[in-house]
């Protein structure tokens, strides 16, 4: 049952409300250096603020995430030597390439009910220990079969972005949650470009001190195996869940718990998560399809050596050192001007020229200096593409972001998956060269991207469409929450996130609302406070 946007204003505003920025335990701006909003996420990031448990859970999100794209993709930026090891065919190694990818797509829709459950930090923790014996296991491969089953098990572990992506909307406040989000996940991604430059290296440095090179590649695996375990007690002993403390304690504080049932059927229920899980097949997707062929393709068609054509694929993954980061902060300038409308078309030209250029990175195949010139281009398109699209994520719903998290971050998975067997796994109906591969994957790329024109909120609008007269950001989010909810105060956080969210009516629609509010008479200085805070983040 969803309540009136009036009626949720009135009666819960105080509990909405109370302790802006005051109600996390030992808070100190003059140490943090940074403001906290009404559900005490931070206004801001600051990286070297260790101190803080928003600044703590960044880093170790975006490092556990960084290791699962290492271990990922270890065997991708080893090929060369493990084919010949293994006596492994192209579609051998299409087929290993395809169930890395694919063994995270159950696992991402899975992570973010768990995310919702038991909170992030346990969900990362469980999932690194859970993977690093499958990575140490890589170690012990003699076959086909091998290869394929431990690539799928380790692949799992690329779940850890839903844990990434939740963590970081839940420490951080909407006016800067598209630029956390992008720069968290992107130098999580950015293992997937380190892994193609530091593995060639490791086994090339474990070789030379007189292991053989067939041994030496399975030595290789006990550096992000490591990486796995170190991190996962790190998430343990120095994180916490949520800004006021982990979900355990926060759960034991409710009388009554939220259904899980409920808030899993709130997120697959609206459309706007399954555009988003397609369109992320289509930015993401593209990213794990070409960390798994880069390599392998600047190797055999320009005949580097294992090193070089390492180091030439690693600059792809590099580039989400900043490209990504770009991405949601043009996502969060975007809105803050021109509101949910600015981000949709900021991620919608964005990946159209993900498309584009993944065509012409199949066309310029005579010379390297050409086909890394364009590989560079187009991997800064792909890494803001998918910093864009999680801007507009944290707004789909606020009860089911984990849900909503991990749907669309399997989306990503699953589009690699279609993409690979479809133009790179020498299959018997469809055999393409890697080039006419990359170019049909830029034809299916900009037809999909036409889908995030349907988009619409209606406090809000879409692309082409206008908000709807009336409509307000409590209504939508607390349409979620039936009666009985309410009544328990369980939809007290969507209440404020609305609050904070109003900034997406975009500058000159806020500001006529926030002059509507001023002219009212309101007693409670609670509210007051609130109008003051969103005129604040909108300048």
């Amino acid at each position: 049952m969803a309540t009136s946007a009036k009626e949720s204003l009135e009666v819960p505003l105080n509990a909405a409300t109370a302790g802006f920025g005051a109600g996390m335990p030992g808070y100190d701006r003059e140490k943090w250096g940074f403001d906290l909003d009404g559900e005490n996420k931070a206004k801001a990031l600051l990286m070297w603020k260790l101190q803080s448990p928003h600044v703590r859970a960044f880093h170790l999100s975006w490092m556990s995430f960084f290791s699962s794209f290492v271990a990922a993709f270890a065997m991708a930026a080893l090929v060369p030597v493990v084919r010949q090891n293994l006596d492994l065919t192209k579609a051998d190694l299409g087929a290993s390439g395809i169930t890395t990818v694919v063994g995270a797509i159950g696992a991402r829709v899975v992570i973010g009910a768990v995310c919702d459950t038991v909170g992030p930090r346990m969900a990362t923790s469980g999932v690194l220990l859970l993977i690093a014996p499958c990575v140490f296991c890589a170690s012990l491969i003699v076959d086909r079969g091998g290869i394929i089953a431990v690539r799928f098990f380790i692949g799992v572990g690329l779940c850890i972005f839903v844990c990434n992506q939740f963590w970081a909307g839940t420490m951080f406040s909407p006016n800067c949650v598209g630029t956390v989000n992008a720069t968290c996940g992107g130098w999580g991604n950015l293992g997937g470009g380190v892994t193609q430059l530091i593995m060639p290296l490791i086994y090339t440095g474990i070789k030379q001190s007189g292991v053989p090179g067939f041994t030496a590649w399975r030595w290789s695996f006990m550096v992000p195996g490591a990486m796995f375990l170190v991190l996962a007690f790190g998430c343990l002993c120095f994180s916490q869940d949520a800004p006021n403390g982990s979900y355990r304690d926060i759960r034991k504080a409710r009388t009554v718990q939220v259904d899980g049932k409920k808030t899993f059927l709130a997120g697959i229920r609206n459309y706007r998560t399954w555009v988003l899980t397609l369109n992320y097949g289509y930015c993401f997707g593209v990213e794990l399809t070409i960390n798994n062929i880069i390599v392998a393709y600047m190797f055999d068609q320009f005949g580097l050596s294992i090193e070089i054509a390492g180091i030439v694929g690693a600059v792809f993954g590099l580039m989400n050192i900043f490209c990504r980061s770009m991405g949601g902060i043009a996502s969060d300038v975007a809105g803050k001007y021109f509101g949910m409308r600015g981000r949709l078309w900021t991620y919608f030209c964005l990946q159209l020229l993900v498309g584009v250029f993944s065509i012409v990175l199949g066309t310029v195949d005579e010379t390297l200096g050409g086909t890394i010139a364009v590989m560079i281009i187009f991997s800064a398109f792909v890494q803001s593409a998918e910093g864009a699209c999680y801007g507009v994520v944290p707004f789909v719903s606020r009860r089911s972001y984990g849900v909503v998290a991990g749907l669309v971050g399997a989306g990503g998975n699953t589009g690699s998956a279609v993409t690979q067997a479809l133009f790179f796994a020498d299959n018997e109906g469809l055999k393409m060269t890697t080039q006419e591969g990359l170019q049909w994957m830029g034809v299916m790329v900009m037809a999909v991207t036409c889908t995030i024109s349907v988009l619409h909120w209606p406090a809000w609008g879409g692309m082409f469409t206008p908000a709807k007269a009336g409509a307000t950001e409590e209504d939508y989010y607390l349409a979620e929450w039936d009666a009985e909810e309410v009544a328990a105060n369980l939809h007290i956080p969507s209440l404020r996130f609305a609050m904070e969210s109003r900034s997406m009516r975009g500058k000159k629609l806020l500001e006529t609302y926030l002059a509507k509010e001023e002219g009212l008479e309101c007693s409670s200085q609670d509210a007051k406070k609130t109008i003051a805070s969103i005129r604040e983040d909108s300048n």
